[in-house]
Order: structure tokens, then C-alpha cells, then sequence
């Protein structure tokens, strides 16, 4: 038998005598395509070159350029969020790379489906630390749900296919196809549909009949139960029959920074965001209940503080899609694996019979509650400098947009006033970096939000000091014709570094201020710098010019917005646990908690 024959790969005869002939780097396109991609974030580079050309003759995919790949990976994984899609980002090897680690990390802790399509040096001096060259499979591997090196080119459109597989289903997250040059540059038959083999790899989407049943029974004997809601909710597509649950069991619900809108902030069962600058209500329902009913949340610490005190006297019912979570911190009960969109179902059908043979009154538990909203609303102290106070600046911007808007925040003391002041009514519109607390996030992440959604108003609610960290996507923004809005909380220091050494560091303000805003050098100015990149620019120093700016805003949707609000530097985000401390410490004001029993 001929060498050749003894190698080739075996194909049906009647799919390979069809199949175009396409090189490597034809078939990342075309795949793309017939996937239904139409939007992609990269930066071209030598290794990923024999790819952009053939991109340029797509009129299916729309590729935008950003500046920076950092820029590309939270774009996608704004498109994602905002969409319920893959994003999409694309970079050369080496330090194209490598600049989308953080963005993969984030989409990793934040459960955001994203592929990221990065170009290899040729395969021959893979190991030779060739001119660019960087492992970005063994990189990324503890930060990826799966990496994908392809190094022939037959095995391209399967690699692409089996990442947004992988990407989209069970629990969502970054997967990695790398790609080597001289892979992109080969010519093979493109033979679509690809076979996806995935050993191992089968995601459980429907709960045990059984453990339903032990929830269900659970739920309904609780005098005093809260529905813990995670960002799984919003990835599973879930809001609707986590409202038909809700309802039907009367109980509380929280939910976290990942699930803001996932259940809508005006219900009347909604006591807000738990955790470390949760609502008291929220933050106290948790810490007093006897069950927590837990739905695509993790036990994270921002949420439960001290782990070991959180929630003393609750069982735990655990649903996730990731059984890896299962237990992880806080041992359940009642653990379910499942797709919370079946398993909430199922649950409602249960209870309801549950329900019919448990009678329960937990009117007791709803008056403990109501009393904590009453003493304990979400508020603010004014302003005692004469400069804005950035809590009514980000509600003002809620209220003026209305919730079919898009919110995506940086990291810090806006994110969390972003999260707490702006009243959110449906899933997918509020986007932040939850898990990895990415500085840098925001205004790309709205980028590609905007991209996904270009019929809705999508703002960045930025600080000084992350806004410094990927503003140069504005030029994409204001070229591309994605006119997201910004807005600049100007403290003029990194704010949340700032409230904790004023809290815990006898206010000795170390490298914390960044010289942007009140009476200082105004480095960078933030109108000069929005106008060089073609914004429109706007300063706001007063309370009565917010509304106008805002609205201004608003009505120039013919290129990207910014606006440099600034803002009193003393403002900090209460409610707040101190870290390392049990929840029931929680503070409404500084020196001021609330007046209960605390364990030891």
C-alpha cells in the first residue's frame, strides 16, 4: 500500500468529492459564517495574517478593529452578555496573545461564552522561542474551559465548531483555538458539518427526579426561606420561570453583583443585592434564614463573608449546572445539577405539590423583613465639599435611560453604586466584571454590548482610574459608528482603594490619587482627551447641569459620548461588611450597624 494512502485521513467518498478545496485560514472564515458569527473583535498580526485576508472579502462577518486585544476579549464578551450569544475576538500570537489573558480570565470567572481565535507561529519552530512565539494553550489553560491547538488544516473547521460548543453549553465560558501559520497557510476539502468529537465532555441539563422532590419538601416546610439568585439565572435564560417560582412559594428574593435583573428590582419579594455592599435587608435575610434556596450562585465570599458564619441556621438547596460547585464551599443539602431553566420548572411543579399537603404561614418572617426595609432604605449622605454626589449622578443616569438600557461598569466604588442606585427590570442589562473585578472592562465591554444591541442606549459608567485603562477603545467606537455613552465618575483617585485606607489604613492615601478631577493638574483632561478621540465632551461640576448632560447624551447617537462628571473624593459605598467578619456585622454608615444580637 502507498505511503500516501496509509496516511490520508478516511472520508465518505461523496462528502470529500464535493468539498471545496479552501486553505486553512479560508476555512476559519468560513466557519465563522456558517456558524451564524457576524460580528468578531480583533487585531491582526503575522501569525493570524493568512486569516485577515480572506476576512476582508466576508460580507457576512463584520470584523472591527479594536486597539488594543485586551479590548477585543471583554468586547466580546460584552457582545456576549448583552446578547445571550458567542462573542467572538481574534489576535496574532505571542503578545497578541497574551493581552487577551485578562479578558479570558474574566469571561472564566464570570461564566461569558467567548472564543478566542489566536495565530501560532508554524508548527516547525513551535519550542524554538521563535520571534513571537508564546505557549497560549499551557497560558491559558487553568483560565479556559477548553484549548484547542490545531496544527493541520483539516482539523480547523471541527476545532471552531467543538469551541462554541463548548463555549455555549453547560455552564459558559472562554475556550481557546490556536491555530499554527503554516495550518492557515495549507489547502484542504472544507467538509461542513464537521464531525465534534468531545469524549467526556456531556453536560447534564436535566435534575434527578429525587432530589427535586427533597427541595421541593424543603421549600415548603421553611418558616423562613430566601431565594439566593446567581448569575446562572441570566445565563441559563431563566428569569421567567425563576418569577413563576418566586411567586409561587412567596418567598424572599436576593440577588447577586452577576445577577442584577434577573429578577426585577421593582417586585415586591426583591430585597436587593446581598454581600459585602448588599442591602441590609439582603445581607440580614441570608444571615437569619432557614433555608437558602441557592440558583446559579457560587458561595462567593463577597457574599458570604467569613464562610464559616454565613447563613448559621439554613439548609441548603444547591442547583447548578456546574457540579464542581456543587458543595465547593457550602455543603448542600439538597444538591441538583441541572439547566436551571428545566430544573425551575420542575421545581415549581413540585412545590405547588409539595405545598398542597404542608400547610405554611411565613407572614412572621415577611414582618422581620419589612421592618429591616423600613429602618434600613438604600440612601446616601450629601455631598459636604460642593461637589457631586456620584450615587445621585449613576440613578439620575438609571432613571433618565429606563430599563431597556444597557449599563456596563468598571470596577470600584461606581460599579458598586452602578449596581445599587440604578433600578434593574430584565436580565441582560447590567454588565460588570464580577469574579475577576477587571479594571479596564467597562467602556470596551459596552463596546460590544452596543454592537450586539445597537438599538438600545448602552452606557459605561467608568472611574478615572479604570477609564484610564482601555479608553483608546473610544477611537474604535467613534470610527466603527458605536456610539456607546460614557460616564466618567471623576473622584480623581482609585476610589474603593482609597474607602478601605480611609477605613483601615488611618487614612494614609498611598499612590491612591490620580490627579484628574477637583482642583488638581487635570491629568489627562478627560473633555480634551473624549474630543481628540471624536466625542462629544462634556464636563459636569453642578447637580443642576446633570440632568441635561445626560439627556444630551442620550439625544447624539452620531458618535460616541463622554462625560466627565466630577465628583465628591469622601464618598463611599455603604452598606458594607468589613472582609474577614460575619454578614451580621454588617454597616449602614460608617460606625453605624444595626442594633441586633451578633454571634461571637
Amino acid at each position: 500500500m502507498p505511503a500516501e494512502t496509509a496516511t490520508a485521513v478516511p472520508r465518505p467518498p461523496a462528502r470529500t468529492a464535493t468539498a471545496p478545496v479552501l486553505t486553512g485560514a479560508q476555512a476559519v472564515v468560513r466557519s465563522l459564517e456558517l456558524l451564524g458569527v457576524t460580528d468578531v473583535f480583533g487585531l491582526p498580526g503575522g501569525a493570524i495574517l493568512p486569516v485577515y485576508d480572506p476576512l476582508m472579502d466576508s460580507t457576512a462577518l463584520r470584523h472591527i478593529l479594536v486597539r488594543h486585544e485586551q479590548g477585543a476579549g471583554h468586547a466580546a464578551e460584552g457582545y456576549a452578555a448583552a446578547s445571550n450569544k458567542v462573542g467572538v475576538a481574534i489576535a496574532t500570537s505571542g503578545p497578541g496573545a497574551t493581552n487577551l489573558v485578562t479578558a479570558i480570565a474574566d469571561a472564566y470567572m464570570d461564566s461569558v461564552p467567548i472564543v478566542c481565535i489566536t495565530g501560532q507561529v508554524f508548527s516547525n519552530l513551535m519550542g524554538t522561542d521563535a520571534f513571537q512565539e508564546a505557549d497560549i494553550v499551557g497560558i491559558t489553560m487553568p483560565i479556559t474551559k477548553h484549548s484547542f491547538l490545531v496544527k493541520d488544516a483539516s482539523e480547523i473547521p471541527g476545532a471552531i465548531a467543538a469551541a462554541f460548543e463548548v463555549a455555549g453549553t453547560g455552564r459558559p465560558g472562554p475556550v481557546l483555538v490556536d491555530i499554527t501559520k503554516d495550518a492557515q497557510q495549507a489547502e484542504v476539502p472544507f467538509v461542513w458539518p464537521p464531525k465534534i468529537d468531545l469524549p467526556g465532555y456531556r453536560p447534564v441539563t436535566k435534575a434527578h427526579g429525587k432530589q427535586i422532590q427533597a427541595a421541593a419538601q424543603l421549600i415548603a416546610e421553611a418558616k423562613k426561606p430566601v431565594l439566593y439568585v446567581g448569575g446562572g439565572v441570566i445565563r441559563a435564560q431563566a428569569s421567567a420561570e425563576l418569577l413563576t417560582l418566586a411567586e409561587a412559594t412567596g418567598a424572599p428574593v436576593v440577588t447577586t453583583l452577576m445577577a442584577r435583573g434577573a429578577f426585577p428590582d421593582s417586585h415586591a419579594q426583591h430585597l436587593g443585592m446581598p454581600g459585602m455592599h448588599g442591602t441590609v435587608p439582603a445581607v440580614l435575610a441570608l444571615q437569619e434564614a432557614d433555608l437558602l434556596v441557592s440558583l446559579g450562585a457560587r458561595f462567593d465570599d463577597r457574599v458570604t463573608g467569613k464562610a464559616a458564619l454565613f447563613a448559621p441556621h439554613a439548609k441548603v438547596v444547591h442547583v447548578d449546572i456546574d457540579p464542581a460547585e456543587i458543595s465547593k464551599i457550602r455543603t448542600a443539602d439538597v444538591p441538583i445539577v441541572g439547566d436551571l431553566k428545566e430544573v425551575l420548572v420542575d421545581l415549581e411543579a413540585a412545590y405547588r405539590s409539595a405545598a398542597a399537603s404542608t400547610p405554611r404561614d411565613i407572614s412572621e418572617w415577611w414582618s422581620f423583613l419589612d421592618g429591616l426595609r423600613d429602618e434600613f432604605p438604600l440612601g446616601y449622605a450629601p455631598t459636604t465639599d460642593g461637589l457631586l454626589a456620584p450615587q445621585y449622578v449613576i440613578q439620575r443616569i438609571g432613571e433618565l435611560t429606563g430599563p431597556e438600557g444597557i449599563f456596563a461598569a468598571g470596577v470600584g466604588q461606581h460599579q458598586m453604586w452602578a449596581a445599587q442606585f440604578i433600578s434593574y427590570e430584565r436580565p441582560n442589562a447590567w454588565l460588570n466584571s464580577g469574579g475577576a473585578g477587571t479594571m479596564g472592562y467597562s467602556v470596551p465591554a459596552a463596546m460590544g454590548a452596543k454592537v450586539a444591541q445597537p438599538d438600545r442606549h448602552v452606557w459605561a459608567i467608568d472611574g478615572d482610574g479604570c477609564f484610564q485603562m482601555t479608553n483608546q477603545e473610544l477611537a474604535t467606537c467613534a470610527i466603527n459608528n458605536i456610539p456607546i455613552k460614557v460616564a466618567i465618575i471623576n473622584n480623581s483617585s482609585l476610589g474603593m482603594v482609597r474607602q478601605w485606607q480611609t477605613l483601615f489604613y488611618d487614612g494614609r492615601y498611598s499612590h491612591t490619587d490620580l490627579n484628574t478631577g477637583h482642583d488638581t493638574v487635570r491629568i489627562p483632561d478627560f473633555v480634551k482627551l473624549a474630543e481628540a478621540y471624536g466625542c462629544l465632551a462634556i464636563r459636569v461640576e453642578k447637580e443642576e447641569d446633570v440632568d441635561a448632560a445626560i439627556k444630551t447624551a442620550l439625544e447624539t447617537n452620531d458618535r460616541p459620548v463622554v462625560i466627565d462628571f466630577v465628583v465628591s473624593a469622601d464618598a463611599m459605598v455603604w452598606p458594607m461588611v468589613p472582609q474577614g467578619v460575619s454578614n451580621s456585622y454588617v454597616q449602614y454608615a460608617r460606625d453605624h450597624a444595626p442594633g441586633f444580637e451578633q454571634e461571637d
